[in-house]
């Protein structure tokens, strides 16, 4: 199923309510701050820091979720610019955002991660902070949501590696019942990072 498929209910896949981590982290996001939501889909994250009074960058490869992500804005009364854009392939500006939501990122290969997470450093203006939340390994055999491909999933050693030149402020792996719409629902294996580029 490619994701326009994903997201063509209705319904909002992975709900309209923010990733808990990221509402957990958002205090590092000052009101104003430029922010790039990666990967944002149906708009959940995105439309919940531009209504924390950030500037909202969300960029996502499916039209349909970007549809979706609009009529949420709309719905809560936010703006921020939305963007089509193929991740793998887009030119990263660099030093340019404040902050980065890298939230449930999962379907870059590993092959194309390092320059994938290379990027996500790039893009962050010097003092920028990146918050990403992924699956690690144990979630496969929870079943409740991301890739089935282990490779694609992370630990808390290969973010510690790959983001080695940033300040780490957080790096924890864990389990934990989340409940974002039918796409993630029920006790997942998660890794949280909080990393801040040096400035």
């Amino acid at each position: 199923m490619n994701w326009d498929q994903r997201y063509a209910s209705d319904d909002y896949h992975f709900g309209t309510e923010p990733n808990a981590f990221l509402v957990a982290e958002s205090h590092r996001i000052a009101p104003g701050a430029h922010v790039l939501a990666v990967a944002d889909g149906e708009g959940r994250n995105g439309v919940y820091l531009a209504g924390q009074g950030a500037r909202v960058h969300s960029v996502d490869a499916s039209p349909v979720a970007i549809e979706k992500a609009r009529r949420l804005a709309t719905e809560r009364g936010v703006t921020l610019a939305h963007e089509r854009i193929d991740l793998l392939a887009w030119e990263w500006p660099t030093a340019t955002y404040d902050a980065v939501a890298a939230i449930f990122v999962q379907f870059v290969d590993p092959e194309s991660r390092p320059a994938f997470f290379g990027n996500l450093q790039r893009t962050l203006k010097p003092g920028g902070v990146l918050l990403m939340e992924g699956y690690g390994p144990g979630q496969i055999a929870y079943g409740t949501g991301g890739p089935r491909h282990e490779p694609q999933l992370y630990t808390e050693e290969l973010l510690r590696a790959a983001f080695a030149d940033m300040q780490i402020k957080k790096l924890h792996a864990y389990d934990a019942v989340i409940e974002e719409g039918p796409g993630h629902s029920g006790m997942s294996a998660l890794v949280d990072l909080v990393a801040v580029k040096p400035g």
